[in-house]
């Protein structure tokens, strides 16, 4: 029922871009705040990117700050990932996330299956 759909990624040289999309269905989109996570071999899974659900706010990680930009449109019921000026240190399996909470004790995570980023000449 629940689905994200990552898609978009692929091999990339260095300095080169990339758009990773993310297709969500079987919940209010909405609602949700919505992140893209990344995780190397042998390293730990990280967050990359976050965006609120309105899309009125977003955080990035350092690594990615000023190259990366997350974005969201409701009606289509997809986030996206822009990524500029990629490094070889950003080759990774990107995961879309989905998230909802509140004050009064309901939360609710789901994933996506992840899409391979390669950058390499």
């Amino acid at each position: 029922q629940v689905q994200l759909v990552e898609s978009g990624g692929g091999l990339v040289q260095p300095g080169g871009s990339l758009r990773l999309s993310c297709a969500a269905s079987g919940f209010t989109f909405s609602t949700y705040a919505m992140s893209w996570y990344r995780q190397a071999p042998g390293k730990e899974r990280e967050l990359v990117a976050a965006i609120t659900s309105a899309g009125d706010s977003t955080n990035y990680a350092d690594s990615v700050k000023g190259r990366f930009t997350i974005s969201r449109d409701n009606a289509k019921n997809t986030v996206y990932l822009q990524m500029n000026s990629l490094k070889p240190e950003d080759t990774a399996v990107y995961y879309c996330n989905a998230h909802w909470s509140s004050w009064y004790g309901h939360e609710y995570d789901y994933w996506g299956q992840g899409t391979q980023v390669t950058v390499s000449s």
